[in-house]
């Protein structure tokens, strides 16, 4: 993952204005709550520019943000003024000092680890230095998502200041989908373009849910969208909330 998010880092935080983060704060919150745990350190893999974990902060948690993007980081490192640790490792391959009572993973981190392998490695990694009894709590999108929505299509979003150019390429026998992104943002009287490759897996469910199991991990709920309610056949996010035992 560390090729991507360089340049895309400076404009990351203008193109998610819509993503409601005190929301997602809330429901990791209900989470928390519905699963009887009360965290007080917590660490973020794939935090970006710490939007999330300033806000979990000003609530009282003390957070770790873990990222492979030095660019992102750097972007957070501005962001947040509190007293946070802030770590450039990749999340299939971090250290910590120490344990921590909660991980989260959040807007489709886990898709971005195209290999099995890597998401064992993470959660062998989640389970060395989760607090016995505490969650990991990660959202992924759906295959329904990457086959409906995402497919081949082609997206665009334009105002004055910044435009982007997304268009997928979806590979249904791999499951990888390519996102070929084109920016124009404004500098001055002209526009500066640069280009990112990402790419992301489709997962099932259930088969996220079995390699959970096989690393020692307990799978306690798969829930739609920022809901407690069962997912969908047409779910486009569902989030996994796992223990250790």
């Amino acid at each position: 993952m560390s090729y991507i998010y360089g340049s895309f880092a400076e404009v990351y935080d203008k193109l998610t204005k819509d993503i409601d983060y005190n929301k997602w704060a809330d429901y990791i919150e209900l989470l928390f709550a519905t699963h009887g745990v009360s965290p007080k350190l917590v660490a973020d893999l794939g935090c970006g520019t710490g939007t999330f974990c300033k806000i979990m902060m000003q609530r009282g948690y003390e957070m770790i943000g873990i990222d492979s993007s030095t660019e992102m980081l750097c972007q957070a490192r501005q962001k947040i003024k509190g007293d946070i640790l802030l770590i450039n490792q990749d999340m299939c391959e971090f250290e910590l000092y120490g344990t921590v009572d909660a991980f989260v993973s959040l807007l489709d981190s886990v898709n971005y680890l195209t290999d099995k392998r890597k998401i064992k490695k993470m959660l062998r990694l989640v389970r060395n230095y989760l607090n016995p009894g505490g969650l990991f709590i990660f959202d992924i999108n759906t295959k329904y998502k990457f086959e409906n929505i995402f497919a081949n299509n082609t997206f665009y979003y334009v105002n004055d200041d910044i435009c982007y150019i997304w268009q997928n390429t979806y590979d249904r026998k791999k499951h990888i989908c390519e996102f070929d992104l084109t920016f124009f943002e404004r500098s001055g009287e002209l526009y500066k373009r640069f280009d990112e490759v990402h790419y992301e897996r489709a997962y099932e469910i259930n088969e996220l849910a079995e390699i959970c199991r096989n690393e020692n991990l307990e799978l306690q709920a798969v829930y739609h969208e920022l809901t407690l309610k069962r997912p969908r056949t047409n779910s486009e996010r569902v989030f996994f909330v796992v223990r250790k035992k």
